[in-house]
């Protein structure tokens, strides 16, 4: 009864994101390379659309060993450096004039033609039953990739038999990134692997960005149900809450401005955020504030929100900046702590060029 119930909400999840905008088929975990942590033809995909010169020089140089060449080099390089660093700046490659894009986040102004195109043509997919470890069978529910790099992993429950404790469990014991006595987990490594894992029931969800064993630490990830704590419970998934930020593009952009990575002096990464960006708000604040009347932005207080002081603040920050480089810095001049902006920027925001703020 429970794995009935538990096929079905996977089964229904994943058509769900199958039918706005997410690749998926059943059979899809054949293709999965556990090894590399990643899904092959997504990446070669990606490349030879978005980047056929490159493709046709790696071809040239290496002949048939060509894709084992890049998903190498690839892998190295988020051992290296980590997937968020990766996905945002991509990595060299020996004979390249220039570096290898590995996606395209949403520009700030939709005016290059070519940009749009690549921001288009990245390639999100949900990939169910994915058996990950080097050393046995065992399976995670779902599996989310962006253009063949794994940036989430999903364990379900349905409140029938089990609870999203049940799903939290399983990661702290079943899921470990290192095994005892044997080599890592490239899927549930930090920061080389998923960036976030999601335990999700009917009722709620829950998630954290770097598995430690028994020690992990899951945080709530949910919308509220009417004052209460959890999420509201939909009759239909197209309602279902849990799913509206992966539900198209807009995932995206989440990875590309909100995810926020923290580092030591010697650059290693030592923790990483996940910001719960639901509905948009942040954009939402900012677009109400250029909406609003200048002296009615003035009396506001935007910059108890918008400063940029904790990783909390960032997101509205990012926004607000979206904002100013489409044409709102009239504006900024009613943030009485502006120059606190720079710095989140210059730190967080896609090496933007903040000087100009």
């Amino acid at each position: 009864m429970s794995l009935h119930k538990e096929i079905s909400f996977e089964t229904e999840i994943c058509q769900h994101l199958g039918s706005h905008g997410w690749l998926y088929a059943e059979g899809d975990a054949a293709a999965y390379d556990r090894t590399r942590a990643l899904f092959p033809a997504d990446v070669l995909a990606w490349v030879q659309t978005t980047q056929p010169k490159a493709w046709d020089t790696l071809v040239k140089n290496h002949g048939t060993k060509a894709e084992d060449t890049l998903l190498s080099r690839l892998r190295d390089q988020l051992d290296q450096r980590g997937t968020l660093d990766v996905l945002r700046h991509g990595f060299e490659l020996l004979g390249l004039k220039a570096p290898l894009s590995l996606a395209q986040f949403k520009p700030a102004l939709a005016i290059n033609p070519d940009i749009l195109a690549r921001y288009v043509a990245n390639r999100l997919r949900v990939v169910r039953q994915v058996r990950y470890s080097l050393f046995c069978e065992n399976s995670i529910d779902l599996v989310l990739f962006l253009n063949g790099l794994p940036v989430a992993t999903v364990e379900l429950k349905t409140d029938f038999t089990q609870s999203i404790n049940d799903a939290i469990d399983q990661y702290r014991f079943d899921r470990q990134p290192r095994p005892k006595g044997q080599a890592a987990e490239p899927l549930l490594l930090f920061p080389s692997g998923a960036l976030i894992h999601f335990a999700v029931s009917n009722h709620e969800v829950a998630m954290v960005t770097q598995l430690a064993g028994p020690a992990t630490v899951f945080l709530p990830f949910n919308l509220g149900d009417d004052g209460a704590a959890g999420t509201v419970v939909r009759q239909r998934l197209d309602d279902a809450t849990h799913v509206e930020i992966v539900g198209d593009l807009r995932f995206v952009e989440v990875l590309g401005l909100y995810g926020v990575v923290v580092h030591q002096p010697s650059r290693t990464v030592v923790h990483s955020y996940a910001l719960r960006i639901s509905g948009d708000k942040p954009a939402q604040l900012v677009a109400n504030l250029h909406r609003s009347t200048l002296p009615t932005a003035k009396h506001a207080r935007p910059h108890a929100v918008l400063n940029g002081n904790t990783l909390t603040q960032r997101p509205p920050t990012h926004a607000l900046a979206v904002g100013l480089i489409q044409g709102k810095a009239h504006l900024f001049k009613y943030l009485p702590y502006r120059h606190l902006l720079h710095q989140p920027l210059k730190l967080n925001l896609f090496h933007r060029n903040s000087s100009k703020l």
